[in-house]
């Protein structure tokens, strides 16, 4: 009995927190408005084998020396935004399964589609809208930009394109997961975590009993 209570809740915790699939980029080292590029893809980054086309920008928080009007974001001082078109394109050679998620910033909706072919090609797999979230945040201790929110979204099949959509340089998109439905630095619901205390708490009072 307590094998099989052992490795439920191992199994449990697998699934709650990040594997070994999972792959976020928070896009520190690419520097104040240089292009992302091959950074992930063989370049000065860990090779990913992600690319991004070329109005995909880095940019650093202006309170650590950049020049981001942002604030509050969810890991290190540097995100992702486009510049130049009303679009950006992420591709993944080898392809991600499961599920896509990111963090966000922006003054006006926008969404994202996740294709199975490189380059914004082939089926479409998911779409995940976003909205307006910067109105009433104050920023870490200044940026307009001041909100971050987490959204995601599952899907079947392989993807291996990604396309953000939206009004250039009013979007900004930090801590890109592949892999998971839910971004890396999100805090689980507190559902999440009684379900695994609930568990743990049987796991204790079976091995009391034997």
């Amino acid at each position: 009995m307590k094998k099989v209570i052992l490795t439920t809740l191992l199994a449990l915790a697998s699934s709650m927190f990040a594997s070994a699939a999972v792959i976020t980029l928070d896009f520190e080292g690419v520097g104040d408005l240089n292009a992302v590029g091959n950074f992930y893809n063989g370049g000065a980054g860990t090779n990913f084998g992600v690319a991004f086309d070329g109005p995909t920008l880095a940019v650093v928080d202006s309170d650590a020396g950049g020049s981001g009007n942002f604030a509050n974001e969810p890991s290190g001082d540097t995100i992702m935004f486009f510049l130049d078109n009303n679009a950006s394109t992420m591709s993944v050679a080898a392809g991600f399964t499961t599920g896509f998620s990111f963090f966000y910033t922006s003054s006006v909706a926008g969404s994202v589609d996740v294709f199975d072919g490189v380059n914004g090609t082939g089926a479409l797999l998911a779409t995940l809208g976003f909205a307006r979230n910067i109105d009433g945040c104050s920023g870490d201790p200044s940026g307009t930009f001041c909100r971050f929110s987490a959204v995601g979204v599952a899907f079947t099949g392989t993807a291996k394109s990604v396309v953000f959509t939206g009004v250039a340089n009013q979007s900004g998109f930090d801590n890109i997961t592949f892999g998971s439905e839910r971004p890396t630095g999100e805090v689980p619901e507190p559902s999440t975590y009684a379900m695994l205390g609930a568990g743990l708490v049987t796991l204790i009072a079976a091995r009391r009993r034997s």
